[in-house]
């Protein structure tokens, strides 16, 4: 008998509206996962992140497979699905489309450190080539681009990808990456940012892991 996940399917619903009371996405779009040995809670397709309950929330196995759950998983479960299986330290992916990161994403643009908490992502936020939104290229490109190093990637014309050691952080890593993209397009609105060297960078991923993230 599969788990309830009871605690992870709750987290997936009430970070959905989170992500909403945020402005983080826009009317469905985006798409939440937890994990729990070997099953995923993940977003359900098309149902309004306001209307989802805790029992609305499917699971899924790590290659994707609905084992629970009445309504279809987002059709974005593969790219959860790719991360959570090859990064052992993630627990939880966030996927957004917030507004000033999308807009360096349709840029094709990465962001840089211009700003230091960049070090929840790593030195910069990425970005994956453009594939088509649900398809196993854009998991592929989006894990390439994420590698070892990053907690988050920007999808080019398309969003954000966060990654933490459990959902509550990713989303913390998918609002980061939010902030340091609205710091950086306000900075070049007025003039040139400076960008934190990589010593600095190299100081500031030491002091997180370390120290935790309370900044």
């Amino acid at each position: 008998m599969v788990q309830e996940l009871t605690e992870e399917r709750t987290a997936v619903a009430e970070l959905g509206k989170r992500m909403l009371e945020q402005e983080l996405t826009k009317g469905t779009g985006g798409n939440i996962s937890a994990q729990s040995g070997d099953h995923v809670a993940i977003s359900p397709s098309g149902i309004p992140y306001d209307e989802i309950t805790p029992e609305d929330v499917p699971i899924v196995d790590l290659h994707g497979e609905q084992v629970t759950g009445e309504p279809a998983p987002s059709s974005e479960f593969r790219m959860h699905t790719d991360v959570l299986r090859e990064r052992s330290e993630v627990g939880g992916v966030v996927h957004t489309h917030s507004p000033y990161a999308s807009t360096f994403a349709s840029l094709g643009e990465p962001v840089p450190a211009s700003h230091y908490l960049i070090a929840f992502v790593g030195d910069q936020v990425p970005v994956a080539p453009y594939e088509t939104y649900g398809t196993a290229e854009l998991a592929e490109t989006a894990l390439e681009t994420l590698g070892e190093e990053y907690n988050a990637c920007l999808l080019e014309n398309h969003g954000v990808l966060a990654v933490g050691e459990s959902v509550e952080a990713a989303f913390e890593v998918a609002l980061m990456t939010e902030y340091c993209a609205r710091i950086h397009y306000q900075a070049i609105s007025v003039g040139e940012p400076n960008i934190l060297p990589d010593q600095e960078i190299d100081t500031l991923l030491d002091r997180f892991a370390d120290y935790g993230q309370d900044h």
